[in-house]
């Protein structure tokens, strides 16, 4: 038995020497970042003074807002948008925050969100606009996305801190990396689905294509925008606690201290209070996805009965 295990490991590793090549990928990657950093330190800079600056503020703002005026203004939003339930719950949520002493860490992390939503939608929207338009861009970025949607989130942070150090700036780097395909996905797909006739409909009364992008694709394809933003946000909150391993702060401190330091009720705490901001949000931008299919809707059958209308004259 010994000899036969010794006789296959040695085949093995005769197969292995002569078929198998190392590749050194992490070498090669390795030698890219370095080029990198000695190459396009301004552009970082740059890139690292614009977060800043736009993540900084949204956080200074969000606490510099008293409880209450937050309190009444989104749940105002939830009434209108959603119902008297949702207000309801917006209300009873947010106290329970407040009564957890995790309002400062909350508004952290909802200005975080917001910061980098917004670069992820600034960067990933025109992308999906353009590869709705080419079929060539669109098979050249699917692969992208792909590799950006499922390499491990933790892996983020290394260029993010390689490149920007700790803090805020690389998390909302990290969370901006990590949100955005969605909404690339769901812009390309969103315009790829408006119905031809429309398109030639627009075509027929004299659109160019930049007006016919705003006034008839765009419209038309909002629901699956919103769709997409909607998982942005949810994804950018899905990074909070990776974020605040390399200093991002908010809601995500409260859970790594629970785990570093293995204290339960605070991490359940500072989980409970992203669970609370994650549904507020979700349901939010739910509600602007399914006004705008309700409304797409409405415009389609609307067409539809005109259309039947004026047939039935003409005849």
């Amino acid at each position: 038995m010994m000899s036969l295990q010794a006789g296959i490991g040695s085949f093995w590793q005769a197969l292995k020497e002569a078929f198998v090549v190392d590749l050194p990928i992490g070498e090669g990657f390795t030698a890219v970042v370095d080029f990198m950093q000695a190459h396009f330190d301004l552009f970082f800079t740059a890139i690292a003074n614009a977060i800043s600056f736009v993540a900084d503020n949204l956080t200074t703002f969000f606490n510099y807002l008293p409880p209450q005026l937050v309190f009444g203004v989104l749940a105002i939003l939830a009434l209108w948008r959603v119902g008297w339930q949702f207000a309801l719950f917006v209300l009873v949520g947010l106290y329970v925050v407040l009564g957890m002493d995790l309002w400062p860490e909350s508004m952290d992390t909802l200005g975080l969100v917001i910061a980098a939503t917004l670069a992820a939608l600034g960067l990933g929207l025109p992308l999906g606009v353009a590869m709705a338009k080419s079929d060539l861009l669109a098979a050249t970025v699917r692969p992208v996305l792909d590799f950006m949607q499922t390499l491990p989130a933790f892996v983020y942070l290394i260029p993010a801190v390689i490149f920007f150090g700790t803090g805020r700036v690389p998390g909302t780097i990290a969370t901006v990396i990590f949100s955005m395909p969605p909404a690339v996905r769901m812009m390309n797909l969103g315009i790829r689905q408006v119905p031809a006739e429309n398109v030639e409909a627009g075509r027929a009364f004299g659109c160019n294509p930049l007006q016919l992008l705003f006034k008839v694709e765009l419209p038309l394809a909002l629901p699956s925008i919103m769709a997409g933003i909607n998982q942005t946000i949810m994804l950018a909150l899905s990074m909070v606690v990776i974020a605040s391993m390399i200093g991002a702060g908010g809601l995500g401190d409260p859970v790594l201290a629970g785990i570093q330091q293995l204290r339960l009720g605070t991490g359940f705490e500072g989980g409970l209070g992203v669970v609370i901001l994650a549904i507020i949000l979700d349901r939010l931008t739910q509600s602007f996805a399914q006004r705008s299919r309700q409304r797409t809707a409405i415009t389609t059958r609307l067409k539809q009965f005109f259309a039947r209308g004026e047939g039935a004259r003409s005849n």
